[in-house]
C-alpha cells in the first residue's frame, strides 16, 4: 500500500466516515482536523488561528491586521502576506510532509491541490443528493430537520469559497478528481468497497 488518498466532500455525504473506514482497513494514518494541530505545532502559529480559517472563506485584510500582531509593525515583512495566507501555506506544507511520510487519508483542506505533483495520490470527491444527506446531517450534527438544507448549502458554499480562492481550480469540478462518487448510490460501505477496488487497480499499474 503506497497510495495517498485525498477526499473532497459535500457536507453530509459521508466523506469523513468513508475516509476513516479506508484508513482503518489499510492501517494507515487518517487526517482531518488533526492537520490543524500538526501545522500549528510546526509553524508556531497558534492553533486557534488555524481553526478560525479552516475551510472558510478568506477574512478581510482588516481582520488579518487585527488578528495578526506581527502585522502591526513588529515584523517588517508582515505586510507581504496576510495571516490567512500564512495559515494556509503552513497547512499546505504540513499536508505535503504528511504525504511524504507514506500512505494516508487526508480529508478536505485542498489536499488534492497540495499534492498535485505526487504521482501516488488518489483524489476523490464524495457527493450525494439532499434526500440522502438530510437524515445524516440531522443525526450526526444534531441540526433540526427544518434547517438541514440551509446548513448544507452554507457549509458547501464555505468549502467551495476556500478551495476556489486558494487553488487555481473549482471545488467539485470533475476534472480535478480521479473519482467522483455518489455515496447515495453505493451506500457508505459500498463506496468504501468501490474505492478499495480503485486503489487495488492503481497499486498494480
Amino acid at each position: 500500500m503506497k497510495t495517498v488518498i485525498t477526499i473532497g466532500r459535500q457536507y453530509g455525504s459521508g466523506g469523513r466516515e468513508i475516509g476513516k473506514k479506508l484508513a482503518d482497513y489499510y492501517g494507515i494514518p487518517f487526517y482531518d482536523k488533526e492537520i490543524l494541530k500538526i501545522a500549528a505545532k510546526e509553524s508556531g502559529i497558534c492553533e486557534e488561528m488555524f481553526e478560525n480559517f479552516d475551510e472558510k472563506p478568506t477574512k478581510s485584510f482588516l481582520y488579518s491586521l487585527v488578528m495578526d500582531p506581527y502585522a502591526l509593525g513588529f515584523n517588517t515583512t508582515a505586510f507581504d502576506m496576510p495571516l490567512n495566507q500564512k495559515v494556509f501555506l503552513a497547512a499546505f506544507d504540513t499536508i505535503k510532509k504528511i504525504a511524504e511520510e507514506g500512505p494516508c487519508v487526508i480529508v478536505g483542506r485542498c489536499a488534492d491541490y497540495a499534492l498535485k505533483d505526487f504521482e501516488n495520490k488518489l483524489n476523490l470527491f464524495i457527493h450525494a443528493p439532499m434526500s440522502f444527506k438530510k437524515m445524516r446531517i440531522h443525526d450526526d450534527y444534531e441540526i433540526p430537520l427544518r434547517d438541514v438544507k440551509e446548513e448544507a448549502a452554507r457549509m458547501d458554499k464555505q468549502r467551495a469559497s476556500y478551495y476556489n480562492y486558494y487553488t487555481s481550480q473549482k471545488w467539485g469540478d470533475l476534472k480535478n478528481y480521479d473519482l467522483s462518487i455518489d455515496s447515495s448510490v453505493w451506500g457508505i460501505d459500498g463506496t468504501v468497497e468501490l474505492i478499495k477496488k480503485a486503489i487495488e487497480v492503481k497499486e498494480n499499474l
